[in-house]
C-alpha cells in the first residue's frame, strides 16, 4: 500500500515567481565572472589555450597540442566550440572574450534545463500535494512551477558553482549536457521531441567532452528507473516501456560514439590509492560546495521515505537520486573531486526543491534570518576591503591585501562601482520585498540564499575583479618575462605547465620551443623546481640564470628564465 505524499500545499502557496524577475536575476548570476578578466590559472588558462592554437591553425583539430602535450581531458567537443568561436567572431572581440561566448550560453542552458526537469518531475502523480476534502489544494502545474521555481534558486544557491561554472573549461560543457540529460530523463515521459533531443545532445555532448562513463550510467540507469515505473497516470506500462526504449537507444549510440573514437579511459583511483586520500577534506568539500541544497536534501529523503520504498517507483525522488549518486560517487573516485561533483548540483538542487512543500515555518524563519546574516555579513566584508583598497585605510586591511597580492595597485572603475551599488540595493530590498510579500510562496525560503550567493558573486566580480585577476592571471609573469627578454623572442621551455605555456604564447606572443629539440634560443624559461630537469633536459653549462620571475599570489608557480652563455 503506498504511503500518502507528505506535501500539503494550498493553492495560494504556488504563485509564480515573476518570469522577468526571474530571468533578470539568471542573467545577474551568468554574466559577471565571464567580463572584465584574463584567463586564470589553471584548466581555465589551459583550455583556451587549446582553442587558440586550433583557432589559428597551429595545431590539429583531432589532437591539439601545446608543444607536445596534449589536454588532460579527452573529449574534444568544448575545444572544438570554443576555437570556432574564435575563428569565426570579429577580430576586434578579443579572443578570450570570443572564446567564453557559448560558455555563457552552456551555464544558461544548464540552469533553464534544471528548471524543466524540476517542472517535470513535480507533474507526476506521485510527487504532487495532498488532496484536500474539500479543495482548494494546489493545481499540479502551478505547484510544478513553484517547485521548479525553488529547484533552480536552489542551484543558484549552491557555493560550489560559482566559481567552476564561469570558466572555459570541458567541466562547465560536461555541466551542461548532464543537465540537458536530466531533464530529458524527468521529461520524457510527458513529452517526445524535447526529451529526445535532449537526451541525445546531452549524452552524445558528454561522451565528446570527455565523460562517456557518466553518460552511459545515465542513460542505462534511467532506462531502468523507468522499466520499474508503472504509473497507470502517467501512461502505464507502455508509456513508460516507450521512455526506456527511446532512452537505451540514445545510450547505446553513446557507447557507440566512444567506442568508435576510444574515449573510454579508466580514470578511477586503485583501491590503494583510494585509502590515502583524506576523506576529511572530501567530507568538507562535500559540505561546502553543495550549501545550502545538502541539508534540504536529507530532510526530503526523511519526509518522503515512504515514497522512496513504496512498492511503486518514485520517479521524481529515483532520478534525481541516480544523477546525484552517479556523480558524487564520481567526485570520491577520480581527481579533481570538485570539478566531478559539479554535475552533481542539479540533481541534488532538484531533491532540495522537493522539501520546500514540507518545511515548518520556524525552519523557514531560521534559514532566513541565518542567509540574511551571513550573506549581509559578507558583503559588508567585501565593501570594507573595496574601500581599504582603494584609500589605504583601514590600514591593517590595507596591509592584509598587499601581503595576499603584493605589488597590487588598486584601480577605480565607475562602471563597476555603479554595477556594486546597484547590486546591493536591490539585495537590500530583495530583504524587504521577502519580509513583507509572499509569505506563504513554498520558495520564499530559497530566495535569500540564491540571492545572497549572486549578490556577493556581483560584488567579487566588479569590486574585487582587478585584485582576482592580479592573483589569479599570468599576466604580470608574463609581462615580467618580456621585460627582460625584449627581442628576439625566441624561448626554450622546460617543465612549465599546460596553462604556463599557454600564457607565454597568448600574452607574451613568445615563440616556444621544447627544451630538448635542437632550437638555439637564447632564452630558456623552467619551473622553479626543474634544477634536476635542466641537467638532464638540456646542457646546464650553456645557461646562465638571470631571474626568478614571482607569481604574486603562488610561490610553486614561480619561473626561472636563462640566458644562454656565448662562448
Amino acid at each position: 500500500m503506498n504511503q500518502p505524499t507528505p506535501a500539503i500545499v494550498a493553492q495560494g502557496a504556488v504563485r509564480r515567481l515573476p518570469r522577468v524577475a526571474l530571468i533578470l536575476f539568471c542573467l545577474a548570476y551568468i554574466v559577471p565572472g565571464f567580463l572584465g578578466r584574463e584567463p586564470w590559472k589553471g584548466a581555465d588558462m589551459a583550455t583556451f589555450g587549446y582553442m587558440l592554437e586550433i583557432a589559428r591553425g597551429a595545431t590539429s583539430w583531432r589532437d591539439p597540442q601545446l608543444l607536445g602535450l596534449r589536454p588532460e581531458a579527452d573529449g574534444m567537443l568544448p575545444y572544438w566550440i570554443g576555437a570556432w568561436f574564435i575563428h569565426a567572431t570579429p577580430s576586434w572581440l578579443s579572443p578570450s572574450l570570443a572564446a567564453r561566448l557559448p560558455f555563457v550560453a552552456m551555464l544558461a542552458l544548464a540552469l533553464a534545463a534544471t528548471w524543466y526537469a524540476v517542472y517535470y518531475l513535480a507533474r507526476s502523480p506521485k510527487a504532487q500535494p495532498v488532496a484536500f476534502a474539500f479543495g482548494g489544494e494546489a493545481n499540479p502545474t502551478d505547484y510544478a512551477r513553484a517547485i521548479a521555481d525553488g529547484g533552480l534558486l536552489a542551484l543558484i544557491a549552491c557555493l560550489g558553482l560559482a566559481q567552476l561554472s564561469h570558466e572555459v573549461t570541458t567541466n562547465l560543457a560536461q555541466l551542461c549536457f548532464a543537465a540537458l540529460s536530466f531533464f530529458a530523463a524527468s521529461a520524457i515521459g510527458f513529452r517526445v521531441v524535447a526529451p529526445v533531443l535532449g537526451i541525445a545532445v546531452g549524452l552524445g555532448g558528454l561522451v565528446l567532452s570527455g565523460a562517456p562513463s557518466m553518460a552511459v550510467l545515465f542513460g542505462a540507469g534511467s532506462t531502468v528507473l523507468y522499466l520499474l515505473s508503472a504509473d497507470p497516470q502517467t501512461g502505464g506500462r507502455r508509456s513508460a516501456q516507450r521512455a526506456a526504449a527511446s532512452l537505451a537507444l540514445a545510450t547505446v549510440v553513446a557507447a557507440a560514439i566512444a567506442s568508435s573514437l576510444d574515449l573510454w579511459h579508466w580514470r578511477f583511483l586503485l583501491p590503494q590509492d583510494a585509502a590515502s586520500r583524506d576523506w576529511r577534506n572530501l567530507a568538507r568539500l562535500l559540505l561546502w560546495f553543495t550549501w545550502p541544497a545538502w541539508p534540504l536534501v536529507m530532510w526530503t529523503l526523511w519526509r518522503w521515505r515512504f515514497q522512496i520504498f513504496s512498492r511503486t517507483l518514485s520517479l521524481h525522488l529515483a532520478i534525481p537520486l541516480w544523477f546525484a549518486g552517479v556523480a558524487v560517487t564520481a567526485a570520491l573516485t577520480t581527481r579533481p573531486a570538485d570539478r566531478a561533483l559539479l554535475l552533481a548540483l542539479p540533481p541534488l538542487a532538484t531533491l532540495a526543491a522537493f522539501a520546500l512543500p514540507t518545511l515548518r515555518r520556524s525552519v523557514t524563519a531560521l534559514v532566513d534570518w541565518f542567509t540574511l546574516l551571513f550573506f549581509t555579513g559578507c558583503g559588508i566584508i567585501i565593501w570594507v576591503f573595496w574601500v581599504a583598497m582603494q584609500t589605504g585605510h583601514p590600514r591593517q586591511l590595507s596591509i592584509n591585501v598587499l601581503r595576499q597580492a603584493p605589488g597590487f595597485e588598486a584601480s577605480f572603475s565607475l562602471l563597476a562601482l555603479l554595477a556594486a551599488l546597484l547590486a546591493t540595493l536591490v539585495w537590500a530590498w530583495l530583504v524587504r520585498w521577502r519580509t513583507r510579500s509572499h509569505r506563504t510562496a513554498i520558495w520564499k525560503s530559497l530566495v535569500l540564499p540564491a540571492g545572497g550567493v549572486a549578490w556577493c558573486w556581483m560584488l567579487l566580480t566588479t569590486l574585487w575583479m582587478p585584485a582576482l585577476d592580479y592573483v589569479r592571471s599570468y599576466t604580470l609573469v608574463v609581462h615580467n618575462v618580456t621585460s627582460v627578454i625584449g627581442q628576439p623572442r625566441c624561448v626554450q621551455v622546460l617543465d612549465l605547465t599546460r596553462d604556463q605555456i599557454a600564457a607565454f604564447h597568448y600574452h607574451g606572443s613568445l615563440l616556444l620551443r621544447p627544451a630538448s629539440s635542437d632550437a638555439q634560443c637564447p632564452w630558456l624559461l623552467a619551473n622553479a623546481d626543474s634544477h634536476t630537469g635542466l641537467q638532464n633536459g638540456a646542457n646546464a653549462s650553456q645557461w646562465r640564470l638571470q631571474a626568478t620571475i614571482r607569481r604574486p599570489s603562488e610561490k610553486a608557480d614561480d619561473v626561472l628564465l636563462f640566458k644562454r652563455v656565448v662562448r
